[in-house]
């Protein structure tokens, strides 16, 4: 039997999303809540609440031009990001809110606690040593551990427990750790790149388990799109390639994640999980973006400079008109058309886009 391809089945789901995401939203939520954790792939503006000149916000124009109320949010996107969909694909609103909106309203962070929460800060990683000013992964995890307490002394520990085994987890990171070595090191040996990707795997891999051991059993991976094709390192290269050492990282880890997640489910019961490849989803557009209803897979919508990629999304940014057609929004990050391409393949796509299982059958998988 001949296999579809990959670029094939996106289409069908481009076709499809509207009609899908406007069925899921208007049904009951899939999952009783959904905890997230990530960088700025993830950020629903818990950076807007830290201190500090040097924390990489979007709580500016033109970031938000296209979300509900044309506002910025902090979201690094003309509007959603691609964990405002997955949420929506399971019945929420969009995304839960970030942890620094609620963690200082006694009432509302029970309230928002069961729902869930988005504790994920744009520039952070893996490392504790990626990013300044920002909020790692090791105190994401340990927000979550403050969240589930409070869950847990008020609604009991068997009702707790319950509800975070049937909750979804939704982890997207790596990209700024990787980013952050290629800067030290733009012209690593095979041995450090291996032994770099090595050690920040099994280091992802304990934070996982950290969150195993506080409650989660269901868990959404995301894993790193090429970076080194986004506008940003395009604008350094001076063909204006992709630059492949970054990509070659990015290949290193995505294989590395995906063998630690299949390692972790043998060794710990109950735990269930599925990587989702915004690589995949990323790597299809570039090979195939006129099928895909894009035009622009190289510069970025909002920005200056070489490739609109050499400065952030700011206030005074050059901004596309045809944002819908552009694969990136700004020098690093996917527009809203994007994510919600991204987000549908993961969600209902096949093997290629999301594995073991896609994300819906993760969501709809009741063994508990």
């Amino acid at each position: 039997m001949a296999t579809v391809p990959p670029v094939l089945v996106l289409h069908v789901l481009l076709a499809a999303c509207a009609a899908a995401v406007d069925a899921a939203a208007a049904g009951s939520s899939k999952v009783p809540a959904i905890y997230v954790f990530g960088d700025s792939t993830a950020d629903v503006g818990n950076n807007n609440y830290l201190p500090g000149s040097d924390v990489p916000r979007a709580n500016f124009p033109h970031n938000g031009v296209d979300f509900p109320t044309s506002r910025p949010t902090g979201r690094f996107s003309n509007g959603y990001n691609g964990v405002d969909f997955l949420a929506v694909n399971m019945g929420f609103k969009r995304s839960p809110p970030p942890f620094l909106a609620v963690a200082n309203k006694t009432n509302k962070q029970v309230f928002r606690g069961l729902l869930g929460v988005n504790f994920a800060s744009a520039g952070s990683g893996i490392l504790d040593t990626t990013g300044s000013s920002i909020i790692p992964l090791s105190k994401q995890v340990e927000q979550f551990a403050a969240v589930q307490r409070n869950i847990s002394s008020r609604a009991g520990n068997g009702a707790a427990d319950t509800l975070l085994s049937r909750s979804l987890f939704l982890v997207s990171t790596g990209g700024n750790d990787l980013f952050a070595f290629f800067s030290r090191n733009s012209t690593p040996s095979d041995a450090d790149k291996q032994r770099f990707v090595g050690n920040l795997v099994a280091l992802y891999q304990n934070h996982v388990k950290a969150l195993y051991v506080l409650g989660a059993r269901k868990f959404a991976v995301i894993d790193v799109p090429p970076i080194g094709c986004c506008p940003y390192p395009r604008s350094l290269h001076p063909l204006g390639a992709c630059i492949d050492v970054l990509n070659e990282l990015v290949r290193g880890f995505n294989k590395g994640v995906k063998a630690a997640m299949h390692g972790l489910s043998l060794s710990f019961q109950g735990f269930r999980y599925s990587v989702g490849s915004s690589h995949a989803v990323v790597q299809s557009i570039m090979k195939h973006p006129q099928r895909l209803g894009f035009k622009d897979v190289t510069n970025a919508c909002c920005g200056s400079g070489r490739f609109n990629g050499e400065s952030g999304c700011t206030p005074n940014a050059t901004l596309c008109d045809n944002r819908h057609e552009y694969l990136f929004w700004d020098l690093l990050h996917p527009t809203h058309a994007t994510s919600k391409l991204a987000a549908a393949a993961i969600y209902n796509g096949s093997l290629h886009f999301a594995a073991p299982i896609n994300f819906r059958q993760l969501v709809e998988d009741n063994r508990y």
